[in-house]
């Protein structure tokens, strides 16, 4: 082409057209690409500032998938969180509807001792809540037949005279109690009279015997303080009649049914166990557990004799049954547990979440249970219980605060996740943001702005065909010449 000459004006339109197509190339490709730089070539500083933008955007985008895994994850604990507390409140309804069931079995028996029984008599009770070893309740008191008494002939007062009473100077009447005696001495005893020897008996405070004239037969009496002590009379004189008496025999009393009720209910090892009452003059009792109460003492038609005989008293069946819908709601919760996990990790169980913030991995947050425990009803201390747990009000009491405990662990460990996830939530729109903010940035360096190329093409293609029409006008002016021809 350098054999081919051009005149100056066709070459200079010639370049023009030729730096035209250049830019409406140039223009054409960033209506394609939509972007002004898409080589280092087009601008070194804005693209490789671009690609660090869009490469640390593309980076977190990353993270946001472990973002919103781990919200999720935080969700199916929370929602296991949420259905245990359901089982916790069941729990601790099933066990104050166990505490408010007085449907305990009752059983009556009737007395049958008669009023002295011959010897001391025993009403037995064993199992339910009492255990295996019995625990017994005497039917019968040992007592005497009367304090004892020694009296002299009747016709006496306080006034009559040692002497009238047979004594004479200077003799002595012992008085004892089967331990101490007292001595009286009689100084003249035409002055001194029985008054005189009632105070000295009664003044003496060793002996337990109380001397005293009867106002009604105008005997003199001595009494012994206690009815287990026997009365001695010694010395050189004597009141006529007036004799040592011996301790009386004791005898057995049987137990009115108040005092075998008043006797039972306050045995330390039956309350709470078995409960007495007096039903109509008859014994009524009450066997205030779920186990079945053997009474021994009794007859098979229902009286008490004392005997071997036994009678059974069934337990509280609906505490029973209470007892075993616990069990059930407990093994729930272990369930419930087992059962919150989102993709593979299950929070409940002490799996441990660990989230990245930032690419960099310098901003991290690990999520877990308390000391990496399973939140069970193991780690509540919530265990199956028996239907004897049930039997006393006060080991339903204790299970009840047992289960508002387990309560408050869920609760506290409900409001650490909840933080988490406000945590998890927050970061994750913070990067969603920040995101955003990376991809405008790098978009701001590298796109084209299609109005303005619109534009530029346009102009560019005005220019063209201008191009093109001078470049014609600069030929046909060569052609001149040969016009000459």
């Amino acid at each position: 082409m350098s054999d081919i000459t051009l005149s100056a004006g066709v070459r200079q339109n010639l370049l023009s057209l030729q730096k035209t197509a250049d830019l409406m190339a140039t223009t054409q490709n960033r209506l394609a690409t939509g972007k002004k730089v898409n080589t280092a070539l087009d601008n070194a500083t804005n693209f490789f500032t671009a690609s660090s933008l869009q490469a640390r955007s593309n980076e977190l985008s990353a993270l946001m998938d472990g973002m919103s895994n781990g919200v999720k994850t935080l969700e199916a604990a929370d929602n296991g969180l949420t259905s245990i507390t359901k089982t916790l409140e069941s729990m601790q309804s099933t066990l104050r509807q166990a505490r408010q069931d007085k449907t305990f079995q009752t059983s009556t028996y009737t007395l049958g001792l008669g009023a002295t029984p011959a010897g001391t008599e025993m009403l037995s009770f064993s199992g339910g809540s009492v255990g295996t070893t019995a625990v017994d309740v005497d039917l019968t008191t040992n007592t005497a037949a009367a304090a004892t008494t020694a009296s002299t002939a009747t016709g006496l007062t306080g006034g009559t005279t040692l002497a009238a009473a047979g004594f004479a100077n200077g003799e002595t009447l012992i008085i004892g109690d089967g331990t101490d005696t007292v001595t009286y001495t009689v100084g003249t005893a035409a002055t001194e009279d029985l008054d005189d020897l009632i105070s000295a008996i009664n003044l003496d405070a060793n002996v337990d015997v109380t001397a005293s004239i009867d106002p009604t037969t105008g005997a003199f009496t001595l009494t012994a303080d206690d009815n287990t002590q026997a009365i001695t009379v010694g010395g050189t004189g004597a009141i006529a009649g007036l004799a040592a008496q011996g301790v009386p025999a004791a005898v057995n009393e049987a137990l009115t049914v108040d005092q075998i009720v008043a006797s039972i209910n306050s045995d330390v090892d039956l309350k709470g166990k078995v409960r007495a009452t007096n039903d109509s003059g008859s014994l009524r009792i009450e066997n205030q557990s779920t186990q079945e109460l053997t009474v021994t003492g009794v007859t098979t038609t229902g009286t008490i004799d004392g005997d071997t005989g036994t009678s059974a008293i069934g337990g509280n069946t609906i505490r029973a049954e209470l007892a075993t819908q616990f069990n059930e709601l407990r093994d729930q919760l272990d369930k419930l547990s087992d059962d919150a996990s989102y993709n593979g990790v299950n929070l409940l169980r002490g799996d441990l979440l660990r989230l990245t913030f930032n690419e960099t991995d310098t901003s991290t947050i690990d999520i877990q249970t308390k000391n990496a425990e399973a939140l069970n009803s193991a780690y509540l201390n919530l265990g199956d219980i028996v239907a004897q747990d049930l039997d006393s009000d006060n080991d339903i009491d204790a299970l009840i605060s047992t289960v508002k405990a387990g309560l408050n662990t869920v609760r506290s460990q409900s409001s650490a996740f909840g933080s988490n996830l406000s945590i998890v939530e927050n970061r994750r729109d913070f990067t969603k943001a920040m995101m955003n903010t990376l991809q405008t940035g790098a978009d701001n360096l590298v796109l084209a702005d299609g109005n303005e190329e619109a534009a530029n093409m346009l102009a560019l293609q005005t220019r063209q065909q201008l191009s093109s029409t001078a470049l014609s006008l600069a030929s046909q002016a060569d052609q001149a010449p040969l016009q000459l021809f």
